[in-house]
């Protein structure tokens, strides 16, 4: 079966004043009416210059961030601006660039369980309604989980440039769960062992949402929580990203080449709720191409999440199950309880 691709639709929609009806939100989710107007949400921002100096002040930072807002931007975090320009160069041209047919070679299976490769539907879709989004799923750390089948092998630099941001990523990784670790007064390595250590899976996405002639009818991607430990991501240039907050819907203030994190259910799980899971939504543009790469921290689908035990007592019992991961996102995605 032909599946229509947002990056045509667009093409066919563009200059009219309409777009499909199955890309429609219901009243309470569109944007133009749910978003708190004129206001630009700065989410905290956390230097990670000079860590080892600065060690106590940031791990306080993070901890503060990650329990009361869910989502933080890390400036100085050690990533190169070119190894983050060269990932966004390659994930631009292979949407941009490519003829569609060498594009459909790595989309995903219909059949298959996995995530990963080119897709455009995602989750059970509410009511029919899908996502104005484009996406390409691929796993990039650590070795034994990639599968280049769903790599892209163009533009030819594609394999190099993310090889090289996963490598630096994971050094930022390494600070961050040391840094939520003891923030919730744990040895730094307890909430790393408790996540899976070296097995940690490394999920790349990257978003494509094309203009759309009704920005205030459609979202790129619906509101939810991501169901990572954390999710580490880079946007290009163009404003989308909103947070729940209070009551409202706001829109977030970028810095350029910042990395932005947000906590997922995983970690808010692991921290018995200290830390909160971030509710965030995407809104997409009129007239310019709006790209994100998100990269989700997973667990292996056999590995057991449940909160830290010592962080658990008669005054504080367990606020989740423990549960494989496979479990936890079967019921998420068929929307069960938990």
């Amino acid at each position: 079966m032909e599946v229509a691709r947002v990056q045509a639709v667009a093409s066919i929609t563009k200059g009219m004043d309409t777009i499909p009806s199955e890309y429609i939100r219901s009243e309470s989710e569109r944007p133009a009416a749910t978003t708190l107007h004129g206001v630009v949400l700065q989410v905290p921002v956390i230097d990670l210059s000079d860590v080892d100096v600065n060690e106590g002040k940031i791990v306080k930072e993070i901890a503060k961030a990650s329990k009361e807002w869910g989502i933080f931007q890390m400036i100085n975090h050690g990533i190169p601006d070119e190894v983050i320009a060269n990932l966004q160069k390659v994930g631009k041209e292979f949407f941009e660039e490519l003829p569609q047919e060498e594009k459909e070679l790595i989309a995903k299976n219909p059949r298959s369980q996995s995530i990963e490769g080119y897709g455009t539907s995602l989750q059970k879709e509410v009511e029919g309604k899908k996502g104005w989004v484009d996406h390409l799923f691929h796993k990039i750390w650590p070795p034994s989980a990639i599968n280049y089948c769903y790599w892209p092998k163009n533009p030819p630099s594609y394999r190099e440039a993310n090889e090289e941001y996963a490598k630096r990523l994971r050094e930022v990784v390494d600070k961050m769960f040391k840094s939520l670790s003891l923030g919730l007064g744990l040895e730094a390595h307890e909430m790393m062992e408790a996540a899976g250590g070296k097995d940690i899976v490394y999920l790349l996405k990257i978003n494509y949402y094309p203009p759309c002639p009704r920005p205030d009818l459609a979202l790129g991607v619906v509101a939810h929580t991501d169901m990572s430990y954390i999710t580490l991501l880079v946007p290009n240039e163009v404003q989308g990203l909103q947070v729940f907050k209070d009551g409202h819907w706001y829109d977030v203030n970028y810095i350029t080449n910042a990395l932005i994190v947000h906590i997922g259910d995983q970690v808010e799980i692991l921290s018995n709720g200290e830390y909160k899971s971030v509710y965030h939504r995407t809104t997409v543009n009129k007239d310019k191409i709006r790209m994100s790469w998100p990269v989700f921290l997973e667990p292996p689908s056999e590995h057991e999440v449940g909160p830290i035990p010592k962080l658990v007592n008669e005054a504080n019992p367990p606020k989740f199950k423990t549960k494989k991961y496979k479990d936890y996102v079967y019921c998420k995605i068929n929307k069960l309880p938990q």
